[in-house]
């Protein structure tokens, strides 16, 4: 049987692919924009079937029909990086989290808990009876040939993206034809504190630098200061919105990138229609599984990696909570991680954490004399190299506790500055207080 026969004799619909998932399994759903949506939503429709199947994912756009009072005891959703969809669950002990550096999670398919079923979206298969994962190879093309049965959503609306990023249709077991539009992620508007903060980081990045981006609205608006700049490179577990544009404008080339010269790497992309045309068959972006875009040693191969990544609190000795607020799960690990050190092991390389100084509308200070209770330390003190807010750039490597006190004191509100110098001589970062000291 040729490739074309073995496809038609495949095909099938939603209901009937999912009566391959039974009680117990662990199945595996495409993350990011590339959730498959009629098997998802068929799948929940058999839930009075079913007990005890474990829903797997990496950050899912869309709705979660698996979640739920009446889903209890049918399914239970098991989160690697938590979004909106699923943090309320997550935080009321209705779902789970699990905390991973995001270049580890292939390795947790391949040697953990084995996976019974993936549900994907895939492009029409080619004149070779290949299929791409395009817009989510990084988590979803490791997961899928590690499961043992593949249920594929054929979406001639997902892009041909290159790299390591197909899938022959052998591989499949169902295939389920779906004409629907992809789902979108459109990031809010930069705010006017956004773009300082950016322009601080855009002084960092000099001619030649290879870039990565994390989700969030400073990384995003990092971009639109690069104008000045020669020859950038990619290499990001996330390709963004902003960089078709640097890319036809020929300020990012890759052309003096060490590891994959050329070429922009990326694992996965959250955007629009417009940012997935830009990626069919274009030979200048390549897709790969996580383990290998994430993995620090081949970041670490590029020159001057700048790594930019949010957090959502810094206390005074250097400790970065990005995935909480305070015992609530906000997100999770992602590759942060992977890449502050990749950056951190690149010769030239710049690893940077960025956040406001302040949130709840200035109420609050990001930069705390200590974590909140149950915050989680996902950059440790050894980690943590630069620290930007709108008010300037800290430098953390190589420099002492009280030396790393003093640089964030400078680049916290000054509304609450005086309120961090007390606190830090309270636990004598800076020796003992003398009576009648000026702490100004």
């Amino acid at each position: 049987m040729n490739w074309l026969e073995d496809y038609r004799a495949k095909r099938t619909t939603a209901s009937e692919a999912v009566k391959a998932v039974a009680s117990g399994d662990r199945v595996y759903i495409g993350s990011g924009c590339a959730v498959p949506h009629a098997l998802v939503q068929a799948l929940a429709e058999r839930a009075e079937e079913l007990s005890e199947v474990e829903i797997v994912h990496h950050l899912t756009i869309g709705p979660t029909p698996y979640i739920g009072k009446d889903m209890v005891g049918h399914f239970r959703c098991n989160d690697h990086f938590v979004g909106a969809n699923t943090r309320q669950a997550v935080n009321e002990g209705e779902a789970d989290y699990v905390p991973v550096h995001l270049h580890d999670m292939p390795r947790l398919f391949k040697e953990g808990s084995a996976l019974d079923v993936a549900c994907v979206i895939v492009s029409p298969p080619d004149e070779h009876g290949f299929c791409s994962f395009g817009i989510e190879v990084g988590v979803t093309k490791p997961a899928a040939m590690s499961a043992k049965i593949i249920l594929a959503e054929i979406n001639r609306l997902m892009p041909r993206t290159l790299g390591d990023s197909f899938i022959h249709v052998s591989k499949l077991t169902s295939c389920v034809e779906i004409d629907r539009p992809l789902d979108v992620f459109e990031p809010e508007e930069f705010t006017g504190v956004e773009k300082q903060i950016a322009q601080h980081i855009a002084g960092l990045i000099e001619d030649g630098a290879c870039l990565q981006l994390g989700i969030g609205g400073i990384p995003d608006a990092v971009l639109n200061f690069l104008d000045d700049k020669k020859d950038l490179g990619v290499h990001t577990e996330l390709f963004t919105k902003g960089l078709p544009n640097l890319m036809n404008r020929g300020i990012i080339t890759c052309e003096r990138k060490n590891f994959h010269p050329g070429k922009v790497v990326a694992g996965f992309i959250l955007g629009d229609q417009d940012l997935y045309d830009f990626v069919h068959d274009n030979a200048q972006v390549e897709f790969y599984p996580t383990d290998y875009v994430n993995d620090p040693v081949n970041i670490a191969q590029n020159d001057n990696m700048v790594a930019i990544n949010a957090a959502i609190q810094v206390d005074l000795t250097g400790q970065v909570c990005s995935d909480s607020i305070g015992e609530q799960i906000y997100s999770g690990f992602g590759g942060q991680v992977d890449f502050m050190r990749g950056a951190a092991m690149s010769r030239g390389g710049i690893p940077i954490t960025a956040l406001p100084a302040t949130a709840k509308g200035g109420q609050v200070s990001r930069i705390v004399p200590t974590l909140d209770p149950g915050a989680g330390v996902v950059i440790t003190r050894a980690d943590v190299h630069v620290i930007v807010t709108e008010n300037g750039v800290a430098s953390m490597y190589g420099r002492n506790v009280r030396q790393r006190a003093q640089s964030l004191i400078e680049i916290a509100d000054p509304r609450f500055q005086e309120d961090l110098l007390h606190a830090a001589h309270a636990r004598r970062i800076f020796g003992r207080l003398h009576p009648g000291a000026d702490l100004t």
